[in-house]
């Protein structure tokens, strides 16, 4: 019988990826606003591209995943600025509106 963990640890990094992307997109908004959404496109593009050219289903997998939180990451990032205006997060009062 053979055992096979791809299924397990992709669950596990697509995990542990929103999990650490939501202190990031928080952190980006407080010290540098919604000016900054072009890091994660980048980030996100060179996820697909990646993903499009490297051989290992796994790791092909693993950069899609990331890619596509990047992505989902601009829409959090300008949600987030929304939550701050709120007074859901605190505003950085170092940083000009």
């Amino acid at each position: 019988m053979n055992i096979y963990f791809d299924g397990l640890i992709i669950g596990a990094a697509t995990f542990l990826t929103i999990g650490l992307f939501h202190p990031i997109v928080i952190k980006a908004e407080y010290y540098l606003g919604v000016k900054c959404w072009w890091i994660f496109l980048i980030a996100g593009i060179l996820g697909v591209i990646g993903s499009l050219l490297v051989e290992s289903s796994l790791l092909s997998t693993l950069l899609g995943v990331f890619a596509f939180s990047s992505f989902w990451s601009i829409k959090e990032l300008f949600e987030q600025r929304e939550r701050v205006r709120k007074g859901w997060f605190p505003k950085n009062p170092k940083r000009k509106s």
